[in-house]
C-alpha cells in the first residue's frame, strides 16, 4: 500500500490561519508584525522564493518590505541597509535571500542581522542557543519538518532518526531538534560509507542533499517517515526531490511530496518566527 502523503500545503493552511489570528491580536496592540526580505541579483529561483514569502506575509495581514538590489551592490552598502532595518521598529524580522553574489561574504551579512530579528535562525547567537536547547528562533526548514512530525503525532522519543546532509541550514539544526525531542540521531554526509546501511535503519529519514532522487526505495526502512527537503529541476522542467518518490512511496509509511511538502512549511515557520518576534516586541 502506498505511503500516506504528508501534504505541506494542507498543514500550512491550518497553521497560517492560527498565525493570522495571533497576528491580529498583536496588531490590535499597536504592533503589526513586519518582515523585510532582501534579495541581491537576478537569480530566478531567488526571485520566486522572495515573492512567495512577501505574498505569504500579506495573506496573514503582516507588514512586508521587499528590497531588491542589483548584483553590483557592494557588501558595505548591504550591511548599511541591514543596520537601518535593525533600527526600524516596524520591522521585526529580516531575511536575506541566499545565495548572495560571490563578492559579498554571506557570513558577515548574516551576522549583521540583529539576533532578535534573525527570523531565519542563522545568526551565530541563535545557532548557539539552539545548540544548548534554548532557541530564540528555530531555523525555518527544520522547524517545519518538526511540525510535520508533530501533525501526525509521530513518537519521536526513542526513534532512530537519520539525516542525509550536514548543512548549517538544514542538516545540523534538524539533528539538534530531533535530539532534543528524544530521538537517536545519525548525520550522514558526502564521506559516509555505506549510506544505505544507515538510511535503512531510520524510523525517521530526512534528506537534504541537493542531489535529485539519490535516495531510492531500497534504501528505506519499511514504514519509515521520509521527509524530503530537496528540490531539483529535471531536464524536462519537472521538479523532484532528493528522494526517488516513485520507488520510496511503496516502502515508506509516510512521505512528503516535492513540491508541496516541506517547501510551504518553511515559509509558514518564517511567518511564525516573525510573529513571535513581534509578540516579544509588544511584550506579549
Amino acid at each position: 500500500m502506498p505511503a500516506q502523503l504528508l501534504d505541506g500545503n494542507i498543514l500550512s493552511k491550518k497553521l497560517r490561519a492560527k498565525i493570522a489570528a495571533r497576528g491580529a491580536i498583536v496588531t490590535a496592540k499597536g504592533v503589526r508584525p513586519g518582515l523585510a526580505v532582501i534579495v541581491v541579483g537576478d537569480n530566478p529561483a531567488s526571485q520566486i522564493y522572495v515573492r512567495n514569502k512577501v505574498k505569504a506575509c500579506e495573506d496573514v495581514g503582516f507588514h512586508s518590505v521587499l528590497e531588491s538590489f542589483s548584483v553590483e551592490l557592494g557588501e558595505a552598502e548591504l550591511l548599511a541597509r541591514i543596520a537601518t532595518l535593525n533600527a526600524d521598529p516596524s520591522i521585526h524580522g529580516i531575511l536575506v535571500q541566499l545565495p548572495l553574489p560571490e563578492h559579498i561574504a554571506s557570513e558577515r551579512v548574516l551576522e549583521a542581522i540583529a539576533p532578535q530579528k534573525d527570523v531565519d535562525g542563522f545568526h551565530i547567537a541563535n545557532a548557539g542557543a539552539l545548540m544548548v536547547g534554548h532557541p530564540q528562533f528555530k531555523p525555518c526548514t527544520p522547524y517545519g519538518c518538526m511540525k510535520i512530525l508533530e501533525n501526525i503525532d509521530y513518537p519521536i522519543r526513542g526513534a532512530r532518526a537519520v539525516i542525509v546532509g550536514a548543512s548549517n541550514i538544514v542538516g545540523k539544526p534538524m539533528a539538534l531538534l530531533l535530539l532534543q525531542a528524544g530521538a537517536t540521531v545519525t548525520i550522514c554526509n558526502s564521506k559516509t560509507r555505506d549510506l544505505a546501511h544507515h538510511t535503512k535503519d531510520a524510523d525517521i529519514l530526512v534528506v537534504a542533499t541537493g542531489k535529485a532522487k539519490m535516495i531510492t526505495g531500497d534504501m528505506i526502512k519499511t514504514g519509515a517517515v521520509v521527509i524530503d527537503v530537496g528540490i531539483n529541476r529535471m531536464p524536462d522542467g519537472k521538479l523532484c526531490g532528493d528522494v526517488d518518490f516513485d520507488t520510496a512511496k511503496y516502502i515508506a509509511g509516510w512521505i512528503t511530496p516535492v513540491p508541496g511538502g516541506v517547501g510551504p512549511m518553511t515559509i509558514t515557520m518564517l511567518l511564525m518566527n516573525t510573529l513571535e518576534a513581534a509578540e516579544k516586541a509588544a511584550k506579549l
